[in-house]
């Protein structure tokens, strides 16, 4: 990080390592909890073991970075010559993780402008890179602060899940709880708004939620640059045909991920996640 303003976000951003590296964009990792055992989000858990420890019905909790962590990551970027850093993390609605930055930086050793951008997933992660790319133009600390929240304002996420129950679990469904005494007869399509989980639609069959999923992200998109990515956890094939059904469809996408989620987003929402995030440019 040797940039003027360096970029820090949190493992829940999903950005490819190579875009991280590109960018100079730091991540710092959530923790996830099975059995007992913290392990730290892409590196001592994979969402492959996290299905399966979810499958398997173990004991599954998740956990915010600690202030110190953030303090030492703080202080590494001030070390490698920042002169201020720009923190950009998931939806306090859901973590303490923003409120843990916030305690380290009142002690940082040059500014540090913390943001809730309400997101998760690469819609975090879009507003980390477009961060970046503010810095990279020369962009001063409260010029990517600006870029990173206007394009969290314009960003949508919708997701599929095929149970509520690790929602529920949780505690992570705000007026979707309204659909837990009939879950096993609808599969309902949620929402991020206002940084929390809402209930956009119910649908009767998995193949309709993914077929409106597909219509509701097209809608979004229309007729203008935007940036899509596709997560999944466990449904690989669903996301791939997914992926290239979009493609088809938003003539003006400019790019196009399609990555697992990581054990974090995948312990609140189980496997079979689908999840399309539209963000304009």
């Amino acid at each position: 990080m040797s940039r003027h303003v360096a970029i820090v976000t949190d493992s829940t951003a999903y950005l490819p390592p190579q875009t991280m590296e590109r960018h100079a964009i730091t991540a710092v990792p959530l923790t996830v909890v099975v059995d007992g055992q913290a392990l730290e989000e892409g590196t001592e858990i994979s969402a492959r073991s996290l299905a399966q420890a979810l499958q398997k019905r173990r004991p599954v909790t998740t956990s915010r970075p600690s202030p110190e962590v953030f303090a030492a990551t703080y202080r590494a970027a001030a070390d490698a010559g920042a002169t201020g850093i720009v923190s950009l993390h998931l939806s306090a609605e859901f973590s303490g993780t923003y409120d843990a930055a916030v305690l380290a930086a009142k002690d940082a050793p040059v500014p540090v402008r913390v943001v809730d951008t309400r997101m998760v997933g690469m819609a975090l992660g879009f507003c980390a890179l477009t961060a970046a790319e503010a810095v990279d133009a020369g962009g001063s600390l409260d010029e990517a602060v600006a870029a990173a929240e206007k394009r969290a304002a314009g960003t949508a996420a919708y997701f599929y899940v095929d149970t509520l129950d690790y929602l529920r679990r949780g505690g992570r469904i705000g007026a979707a709880q309204a659909l837990l005494g009939s879950a096993l007869a609808v599969k309902p399509l949620l929402e991020l708004d206002g940084g929390r989980i809402e209930l956009r639609e119910k649908v009767r069959t998995a193949s309709k939620a993914i077929a409106r999923l597909e219509e509701i992200a097209v809608e979004r998109a229309a007729s203008e640059a935007v940036d899509v990515a596709v997560h999944h956890l466990s449904a690989p094939e669903r996301a791939a045909a997914l992926a290239e059904r979009l493609r088809e469809r938003i003539p003006a996408m400019a790019e196009l991920q399609v990555s697992e989620v990581g054990a974090v987003i995948g312990a609140h929402t189980g496997p079979g996640l689908l999840a399309v995030v539209v963000s304009p440019r």
